[in-house]
């Protein structure tokens, strides 16, 4: 059997904190994704102008 080293173990306080970063980095993420419009309205403007208009 192998033994397994204590000092990488984390407590489960500390396991649902850094869950919890995570969580909220994946919603920022997912919300900018799927918010195009609303993050592009918010940009400034293009000073160069749009050749697509």
């Amino acid at each position: 059997m192998k033994k397994t080293n204590d000092t990488n173990k984390i407590t489960r306080k500390e396991a649902i904190k850094k869950m919890g970063k995570y969580a909220a980095l994946t919603a920022i993420g997912t919300f900018v994704i799927l918010n195009p419009q609303k993050a592009q309205a918010s940009s400034p403007p293009d000073p160069g102008g749009n050749p697509f208009d």
